[in-house]
């Protein structure tokens, strides 16, 4: 389906282009978000009578969005899920979580907003594209964590994801095998001794 944009859209056009899309794209999220028209006379000759009031009216969201961006930019967000011992979350966080939180944070912001292709399944410190405008986006970092101290030593820099439990194994395997290396010989050299004939005098 060919269409007009009303506003720039990412990999497809700037305002007032025509581009081609697929049919279900077009029908299913262009045109009832209002962000594109089909592309026919009438349509191109409505979007050039309001060319002006859709160019101001994207002008003043740009505006309120870059304000928003200023204040939301580098904003940490941190969020108590349960995992297991190797940080794997027992669910996950989604875009809507994020944008949840971000709203709780004092800060209005969409699902559709939040650019996530899948969802977040591991603790840790994930960086998440926020687009809050075609022409402004900022990035934020969730501390996904089991626990709030948890959350502060994962900022700090810490790394959570490997097992205290298999650490302390890994150092005590590492602890025999230094023990063996280090062996002189001594229990070779006894042994060899005991074997030696033993030479009587005469």
């Amino acid at each position: 389906m060919q269409i007009i944009l009303l506003e720039r859209i990412a990999k497809l056009g700037q305002m007032g282009d025509t581009v081609r899309v697929r049919d279900g794209y077009a029908r299913n999220y262009l045109l009832p978000q209002g962000k594109a028209l089909r592309a026919n006379k009438a349509n191109l000759e409505r979007f050039e009578r309001e060319r002006a009031q859709l160019e101001a009216r994207n002008l003043e969201r740009k505006s309120e969005a870059e304000a928003v961006a200023s204040k939301l930019d580098g904003e940490a967000l941190v969020m108590i899920r349960s995992a297991g011992e190797t940080g794997q979350l027992y669910g996950s966080v989604s875009t809507r979580d994020v944008a949840e939180g971000l709203t709780e944070a004092g800060f209005t912001v969409s699902r559709g907003q939040v650019e996530l292709r899948t969802p977040i399944k591991t603790i840790g410190m994930h960086t998440v594209l926020i687009r809050l405008h075609p022409e402004v986006e900022v990035s934020v970092v969730v501390n996904v964590a089991r626990s709030e101290d948890e959350a502060a030593r994962q900022a700090a820099g810490e790394d959570l994801t490997t097992p205290e439990q298999d650490v302390f194994e890994f150092e005590e395997d590492e602890e025999a095998e230094d023990a063996e290396g280090t062996d002189d010989g001594s229990d070779a050299e006894a042994e060899a001794e005991a074997e030696a004939p033993v030479e009587e005098d005469v």
